[in-house]
């Protein structure tokens, strides 16, 4: 269960109790809280970072759309005052439609917020993570943030949690301006970081790789080939464009020179190269 938090101002030496709201303080959640957290995402986690903001899903736009340094997605959903149980059924209606979203969608999504690609704002963001270690989008992670919670909505939080291993968390914020008028925002969590975490990396797995060859007869191959390159899909153009000219004129190649004649023929930088392979193979 969630703690709760209370400041006290220590003024001539007694302890004053400081209440404020962002109501009080004449802030609001669209002009200040979201402009905090983009200012500071580390306030969500710090293997947290945002991509989008305002992301048009089926059931309307979600507030923050993050990835963390697994690859998963992290849906926020913020609330000005205090986290009532239907955010819960709101966030996991967002978290349907973005589990569907492939690379290129993500990636279009963190152009438009960041002016990067996916592939360079991971690398610049997670330096010390390979592409080799990212699965983009295997499990979605639910923020929750809000400056209190409801008893029945933290209730459900840790059921979900436990019994189900999911990855979701409500963060809830404790907004304080002093006599003096200095604003200071703390936080805690209605589960362990650590624990959260725990859930979603556990939901990740290895698919597993045969270089025995498969059994589709050649005319099915062919035709199910034919079906997937005629699409219009980035991964598709990458495959028939790059990836299919490469190997034709090379009995055997490795991964590093592959990389290395995909970048040649202006399939993107080095680091977009690696993820653009780690998706495709």
């Amino acid at each position: 269960m969630a703690t709760e938090i209370k400041t006290w101002q220590i003024v001539d030496g007694k302890l004053t109790a400081v209440t404020s709201s962002l109501t009080d303080g004449k802030r609001k959640e669209k002009e200040d809280l979201e402009r905090w957290i983009k200012t500071n995402p580390e306030i969500l986690g710090e293997d947290i970072t945002l991509i989008g903001e305002q992301v048009e899903t089926k059931s309307g736009p979600l507030d923050f759309l993050g990835i963390d340094n697994k690859g998963n997605i992290v849906i926020v959903e913020l609330k000005r005052d205090s986290l009532p149980r239907e955010v819960l059924a709101q966030a996991i209606d967002y978290a349907s439609d973005v589990a569907d979203w492939d690379i290129d969608k993500l990636s279009e999504i963190c152009q438009a917020f960041t002016g990067q690609s996916l592939a360079d704002y991971l690398s610049q963001k997670f330096p010390e993570t390979g592409e080799e270690e990212l699965v983009i989008n295997q499990a979605q992670r639910l923020l929750l943030v809000g400056f209190s919670i409801e008893e029945s909505l933290n209730r459900m939080l840790e059921w979900l949690s436990s019994k189900y291993s999911i990855g979701i968390n409500a963060i809830i914020l404790n907004y304080t301006k002093t006599g003096k008028g200095d604003e200071l925002l703390s936080r805690t969590v209605a589960i362990p970081e650590e624990v959260e975490r725990a859930k979603t990396n556990r939901q990740r797995f290895v698919i597993d790789k045969s270089n025995e060859p498969g059994t589709y007869d050649e005319n099915s191959l062919q035709e199910k080939l034919t079906q997937y390159l005629s699409k219009d899909l980035h991964s598709a153009k990458r495959i028939r464009d790059y990836i299919l000219p490469i190997l034709l004129t090379h009995d055997i190649i490795s991964r590093e020179e592959l990389r290395k004649e995909f970048v040649k023929m202006g399939g993107g930088n080095e680091n977009q190269a690696g993820y653009f392979l780690a998706l495709i193979f």
